[in-house]
């Protein structure tokens, strides 16, 4: 079955499309949801959750644009739902923490587990502006209006992350080179 046929499938709730499409795109969304959670068991949570809405609301689907996009996007919408729902985002701003920090110039020298260890270990707040931003690509301004927090303050949260980003990382690698890893 096709990609096309298989949405159609999902619309009439065929149990085995979605088994298909689940087993399709699975590893995919959990690999976002990993970005968006604190640990596995919160991104299996977020994987679960992110299933459901695509389910329930797959009939909206138009076909319009790419449907590995749509699904994404309610995976991050979910996982941001979810924060939205356990504690205020919104922080007190500091001018003076506006300015851009840059992780780049660090040597990461990590593997992807350790990365992602070092991003879910983020307070919410940050984690959650960090990935919209530096991994999906949202601006400042498309970042408020899904966190309901202002611009400046997506823009402090991600400077915040990124500093303890930095230090996470700057960790890491002093212990690598003390142990010789």
């Amino acid at each position: 079955m096709n990609l096309e046929q298989l949405i159609k499938a999902c619309k009439r709730n065929n149990p085995n499309a979605q088994s298909d499409l689940y087993q399709k795109y699975k590893d995919t969304l959990y690999i976002l949801c990993l970005k968006y959670s604190k640990n596995k068991e919160e991104a299996q949570d977020n994987l679960h959750d992110s299933f459901i809405e695509i389910f329930s609301s797959i009939k909206k689907y138009k076909g319009r644009g790419s449907f590995e996009g749509w699904i994404k996007r309610i995976t991050i919408n979910k996982a941001i739902d979810k924060y939205k729902k356990e504690s205020p985002i919104n922080i007190e701003i500091k001018n003076d923490l506006l300015e851009d920090t840059n992780i780049i110039e660090e040597q990461l020298n990590l593997d992807l587990d350790n990365i992602i260890k070092c991003i879910q270990q983020l307070p919410n707040q940050y984690r959650l502006v960090f990935n919209l931003f530096e991994l999906d690509n949202y601006t400042h301004k498309d970042i408020a209006a899904l966190l309901n927090i202002s611009e400046n303050t997506s823009k402090s949260n991600l400077h915040r992350g990124k500093q303890i980003l930095k230090q996470k990382i700057t960790k890491i690698n002093q212990t690598k080179k003390e142990y010789g890893n």
